[in-house]
């Protein structure tokens, strides 16, 4: 489905039509077909209600923008971003607050290419408040179990392999961690799915199970 302003159309949407959105978001993105927004009517539009159908968890890579690599508007997206794409309680709440109050139908957990914490956490960086950041990442490295060597940053089909445990295991911690979130995806209020960002194509690839 392609909206013009998808908080227009919050009600038709399902957690099914929420991801299909996102997915021609991205694919016009990776065309160069962009939609034609007035944004400044939709920042006054958002300033008055804001309905976001869509939460994505994501790097805070230069690259990255959520809004456009989905080529998506004013408040058609929570949009949270630290390193490593990593969970914690006060990310939890702000999820459970824009689903459970705003009425986003899903929650993307979005990785990317090239990661720089990610090789962070394989080479064991250690820098100040980093370090405990780094540490949430690090089940993901252990998970990898092939190569037994070259466990680095200079590995690059290491580092990738991390990079998408890491996000199927911030899933994992999302439905485990929040009740809430959790009996709204049993409930199809919600889904909770992972996607890879190439940061070189701008194509993303979405982990749906």
């Amino acid at each position: 489905m392609n909206f013009n302003n998808a908080s227009e159309d919050l009600t038709l949407l399902t957690p099914e039509t929420a991801l299909q959105a996102l997915k021609d978001g991205n694919e016009r993105f990776v065309n160069n077909l962009k939609l034609n927004r007035n944004l400044l009517q939709q920042l006054n539009e958002a300033s008055e209600k804001k309905l976001p159908f869509a939460v994505i968890l994501s790097c805070i890579d230069s690259r990255a923008s959520a809004e456009l690599i989905f080529d998506q508007g004013f408040g058609d997206l929570v949009s949270i971003r630290v390193a490593g794409n990593i969970i914690n309680e006060d990310i939890l709440g702000s999820m459970e607050f824009a689903c459970k109050i705003g009425g986003a139908k899903i929650i993307v957990v979005l990785g990317h290419t090239r990661c720089g914490a990610i090789k962070g956490a394989c080479d064991d960086v250690k820098l100040g408040n980093l370090t405990s950041l780094i540490a949430k990442i690090k089940p993901a490295v252990a998970s990898i179990r092939d190569p037994a060597t070259n466990r680095n940053s200079k590995n690059p089909e290491f580092t990738e392999k991390v990079a998408e445990a890491n996000v199927r295991q911030v899933i994992a911690s999302i439905r485990h961690r929040s009740e809430i979130l959790r009996d709204m995806v049993e409930h199809n209020e919600i889904t909770v799915v992972g996607g890879m960002y190439d940061i070189q194509t701008g194509s993303i690839e979405f982990y749906e199970n």
